[in-house]
């Protein structure tokens, strides 16, 4: 039986195809091959928990779904991007990805790069138009928060510790912020950006941000267990090859049962952070559980 958890999220993932797809049209111009892998990219599934998230704390407020729904989609985009780039030869190359061949495979890696570049700029363009939401105010901070939870300080710092620390270098309190970084920055943004499109107070703006701070690390624990327990039928992408590749992981460092007791810790935590929004957080407080129980 299909939960409301289940519904919402099968909800916001067809909500998000018709989004993504206004703002990617077909093109037949001598560009049409970027569009067509920029399409590719983000129209290949996924679970579109991001979107969720955005959409549901903006939910909060009472905010115009017409407005979530465009930051929500610019978010999908910049996270459509990473993974484009993740998966280059130069970074974890990948052949699989959602179950389908990766954008570089697919295509060739300079268009892969191209369509990850063009899928991040247009999502700051998305952000920066009007009608995401009148305030200059709102679309500025948006920019603002995205620009920092992707940069330097944010996903692409991550990702740079990811590549060259060495597993010998890491430890717990390490791997936690090259995580915080890689994988939490975004999905911190997405719970963030809805306590600035609703204009919260700031003791709920800090509500929504621990919540998904540790949202964030569960995910990542989850997903550690996942690479570790999970196949390629379940994954969509191989599995265990940060173990092959001798890299850190939660797992790794602390045990599959003792990560899995951490996991499931920081999901009640992120849970008990909503406390403030009573029953309209509810979809959120399902969303953490969903983040530790899942199989892909």
């Amino acid at each position: 039986m299909e939960t409301d958890f289940d519904k919402a999220l099968r909800q916001i993932a067809e909500l998000m195809e018709q989004e993504l797809t206004s703002f990617l049209p077909e093109n037949e111009g001598l560009e049409k091959q970027l569009y067509k892998a920029m399409r590719y990219a983000v129209l290949s599934g996924g679970k579109r928990m991001r979107a969720l998230l955005a959409i549901q704390s903006a939910d909060l407020f009472s905010v115009p779904r017409l407005h979530s729904t465009r930051v929500a989609a610019a978010i999908e985009m910049i996270h459509s991007y990473s993974l484009i780039h993740d998966d280059l030869p130069c970074m974890d190359d990948d052949d699989l990805r959602r179950g389908v061949p990766t954008v570089h495979k697919k295509f060739d890696e300079a268009t892969a790069v191209l369509a990850g570049d063009a899928l991040q700029s247009l999502a700051f363009e998305i952000l920066a138009h009007p009608d995401t939401h009148p305030s200059a105010e709102v679309r500025i901070a948006l920019t603002a928060k995205l620009a920092h939870a992707i940069g330097v300080k944010g996903m692409v710092g991550g990702q740079i510790m990811d590549m060259y620390a060495s597993a010998d270098d890491i430890d717990v309190i390490t791997i936690t912020r090259l995580q915080q970084l890689k994988t939490g920055a975004l999905i911190a943004f997405a719970c963030e950006a809805g306590a600035v499109l609703g204009h919260a107070s700031p003791p709920q703006a800090h509500a929504l941000k621990a919540y998904a701070h540790d949202m964030g690390l569960a995910f990542q624990i989850a997903d550690d267990i996942l690479d570790r327990e999970g196949t390629l039928e379940e994954m969509g992408k191989a599995v265990g090859k940060d173990g092959d590749a001798g890299k850190a992981t939660f797992v790794s460092l602390m045990g599959l049962e003792e990560a899995r007791v951490h996991a499931s810790m920081l999901a009640d935590q992120a849970v008990d952070h909503l406390d403030i929004f009573g029953p309209k957080a509810d979809l959120l407080r399902d969303a953490a559980a969903f983040t530790i129980d899942r199989r892909k």
